[in-house]
C-alpha cells in the first residue's frame, strides 16, 4: 500500500523486483542541451536584435517577463520540440530552460505568451524580416561574389476559422501559402500569405527589396533569382532583365517546347536502347513565348528510362554548358524544399491563432528557431557526424539530454547523464562557443 502511495506508476516486474515510478525526482531536466541554444543566441545576438522590433506598451514597473525573455522562451521551446503554448505550464518551471532564457524564477505562463503573440503587428513582421536579412549579411567577413536567392511557397493546412484562410485547389484543402526565401541554407524570408491568390504574390516586391539592400551593401555582388515554373512570369523576367539580375527558372514544357526537344528525345531513346540504362540529352535553344517581347535562352532535358520518357525545360540568363546549367545551376534548388520541411519539423504549421498577424508571428518563431539550429549545424558542426543532420536529429542528439540540476545562491550545477553518447562532442562545442 505504501508503494502505491509513493510510487503510483507501476511497470511490469523485472524478475522478482518491482518497477515503480513517480514524478518526485526533483530538479531534473530532459533538455540539458538548451544551454547550447543560449550560447548560439548570444553569439548571433538574435533575440536581442529581434526584441527591438517590439514596442512594449506595458507598465514597466509591473512587467515580470521582458519581450526578449518571452522570445527566447518560445524560440528555445520550439527548437526543443514543444509546439504548444500549453507545454509551458510545466516548462516554465524547468531550471535548465530558466537558465537558458536568463531568469532564476518562473518563466511566462501560457496565457502571458498568448497575449504576447496576439499583440503582434504588421510593422513588427517587417522589422523581424529586416533583422533576418541584416543578420545574414553580417555573417560575411568579406563581400560575397554571388548570391543565389531561392524562392518557393508551401502550404500550411488550417482547420479552424482563422482569418485569411481559403481553399486551394492545387493542394486540395484550406490553407495558408507562405513564401520562403533562402540563400543556400540561410533563411531570409518567411512571409505568410493567403492561398486564394497568385502563388507568386509579392515575389517581385520582396526580390526588389532584397536586391536593393544587397547591392547597396555589396555593389559588385552578382545576384541570381531561382525558382520553379510557378515563378516563370513575364513581369518577373522583364524586371530581372531590366535590373541586371540573373535568373534560372523552370518553365512549363508546352507543345512548342516539346516539339523543339523531340530530336533530342530521339537521341536519348537510341542511347537507352543500346545501354539499357537511363539516358539524358541536354539542349540549348532560343525560345519566345507569345507574350514575351524577345526570345530567351531555354535549357531542355530529354530523358529516356526503362519505364518511359520525360522532358524538362528551364529559362535562364546564365552562361555555361546546358547539362551543367541544369544539374548544377537549377537542380540544387531542390535542397530548399528540404529546408522548408525543416520549418515544418519546427512546427511552422501551428498557425492556429484566429487573427492573421499572430499566425505570421508563429511562422517567424519557427523560422528563428531554424536560424539558431542552422547556425549550430553550419558553423559548429561542420565536418562532424552531425554536420548534415536535419533539425529534428540535432534536437534528439544535442538538446534532449537528461540532467540533474542543483541550484544554490552561488552556483547552478548541471549533472548531465553519464551515459549520454556524445559527451566529447558536446564538451568541444561548449568550449568552442566560449572562445569564438
Amino acid at each position: 500500500m505504501t508503494n502505491c502511495t509513493k510510487f503510483p506508476i507501476q511497470f511490469p516486474a523485472l524478475k522478482s523486483k518491482k518497477v515503480l515510478g513517480n514524478f518526485k525526482g526533483g530538479s531534473i531536466t530532459s533538455d540539458g542541451g538548451v544551454l547550447l541554444l543560449r550560447q548560439i543566441d548570444r553569439k548571433l545576438g538574435l533575440s536581442k536584435s529581434i526584441s527591438r522590433s517590439f514596442f512594449d506598451s506595458r507598465a514597466q514597473g509591473k512587467v515580470q517577463h521582458s519581450i526578449q525573455t518571452m522570445l527566447k522562451q518560445r524560440i528555445f521551446a520550439l527548437a526543443l520540440g514543444y509546439e504548444d503554448l500549453n507545454d509551458h505550464s510545466n516548462l516554465k518551471s524547468d531550471v535548465a530552460m530558466q537558465t537558458a532564457v536568463g531568469k532564476e524564477t518562473s518563466l511566462a505562463s501560457p496565457s502571458t505568451l498568448c497575449r504576447f503573440e496576439n499583440s503582434f503587428s504588421r510593422e513588427q513582421a517587417v522589422s523581424i524580416h529586416q533583422q533576418l536579412v541584416i543578420s545574414f549579411a553580417d555573417s560575411f567577413k568579406t563581400p560575397p561574389k554571388q548570391l543565389i536567392l531561392d524562392f518557393d511557397p508551401t502550404d500550411l493546412p488550417v482547420h479552424g476559422n482563422q482569418k485569411g484562410k481559403a481553399y486551394n485547389g492545387y493542394y486540395g484543402h484550406d490553407c495558408f501559402l507562405p513564401l520562403h526565401v533562402f540563400c543556400g541554407s540561410k533563411l531570409l524570408i518567411s512571409y505568410l500569405r493567403p492561398s486564394n491568390q497568385d502563388s507568386t504574390m509579392h515575389t517581385w516586391a520582396i526580390l526588389a527589396l532584397l536586391v536593393k539592400y544587397f547591392r547597396k551593401r555589396w555593389p559588385k555582388v552578382k545576384i541570381i533569382f531561382r525558382g520553379d515554373g510557378a515563378f516563370c512570369r513575364e513581369t518577373m523576367l522583364n524586371w530581372c532583365d531590366k535590373n541586371k539580375v540573373d535568373y534560372i527558372v523552370g518553365i512549363a514544357c508546352n507543345a512548342r517546347l516539346q516539339k523543339a526537344l523531340t530530336p533530342y528525345l530521339d537521341q536519348a531513346k537510341e542511347k537507352q536502347e543500346t545501354s539499357q540504362q537511363t539516358e539524358q540529352v541536354f539542349a540549348q535553344f532560343a525560345y519566345r513565348a507569345n507574350s514575351w517581347k524577345y526570345p530567351r535562352k531555354v535549357i531542355g532535358k530529354a530523358e529516356r528510362t526503362s519505364v518511359g520518357v520525360s522532358m524538362r525545360t528551364i529559362v535562364t540568363t546564365l552562361e555555361g554548358a546546358p547539362e551543367d546549367l541544369y544539374k548544377k545551376g537549377y537542380c540544387p534548388r531542390g535542397n530548399m524544399e528540404n529546408k522548408i520541411k525543416e520549418q515544418l519539423l519546427l512546427f511552422s504549421y501551428r498557425v492556429s491563432c484566429h487573427e492573421w498577424w499572430p499566425n505570421q508571428f508563429r511562422l517567424l518563431l519557427s523560422s528563428l528557431a531554424y536560424v539558431l539550429l542552422e547556425h549550430l549545424r553550419s558553423f559548429y558542426l561542420k565536418g562532424t557526424q552531425l554536420g548534415l543532420c536535419q533539425v529534428n536529429s540535432l534536437r534528439l542528439k544535442l538538446l534532449k539530454i537528461g540532467a540533474v540540476i542543483i541550484k544554490n545562491t552561488r552556483k547552478i550545477k548541471i549533472y548531465f547523464s553519464s551515459v549520454y553518447p556524445l559527451q566529447d562532442l558536446f564538451v568541444r562545442l561548449v568550449a568552442e562557443m566560449n572562445t569564438s
